[in-house]
């Protein structure tokens, strides 16, 4: 084979980073094996909230009352959950930890002051104190 065809055969076993619009919850994709709950598209999740993975799967491990690991892009959790309840757990971090509760807009971030956990919105520049640790 030549370069144009490795180049076509590899691009085609992959699959192209999809763009979110400004502020979109991407819903996840997944399926069950065995036991276990595999979220195959979380990066993609994590990164149009645009908040740390580690953060968004350490609050669906406490929602959803199981464990789990990251595996490169992956998210698996260790027992089977419909795509439904991790969506709705999903929507539920993006209320609490992206929209800001003034102004209604996701640009927020979220900071470090004193120890304590804030999410200051860039836009009305309110700030609101995340109360407990996930």
């Amino acid at each position: 084979m030549d370069y144009e065809q490795l180049l076509s055969t590899a691009f085609e076993k992959i699959k192209p980073c999809e763009k979110c619009e400004r502020f979109e919850i991407r819903k996840v994709a997944g399926h069950i094996e065995g036991s276990k709950t595999i979220i195959s598209n979380f990066l993609q999740v994590a990164g149009c909230l645009r908040r740390e993975p580690e953060h968004l799967a350490k609050f669906l491990f406490k929602e959803l009352a199981t464990s789990g690991e990251m595996d490169g892009d992956r998210l698996i959790l260790t027992r089977k959950v419909t795509s439904q309840n991790v969506n709705e757990k999903v929507e539920k971090y993006a209320n609490y930890f992206v929209l800001c509760s003034k102004c209604g807009k996701p640009d927020t971030e979220l900071v470090d002051e004193n120890g304590q956990m804030v999410m200051r919105c860039l836009a009305c520049g309110s700030k609101k104190p995340i109360s407990g640790k996930i």
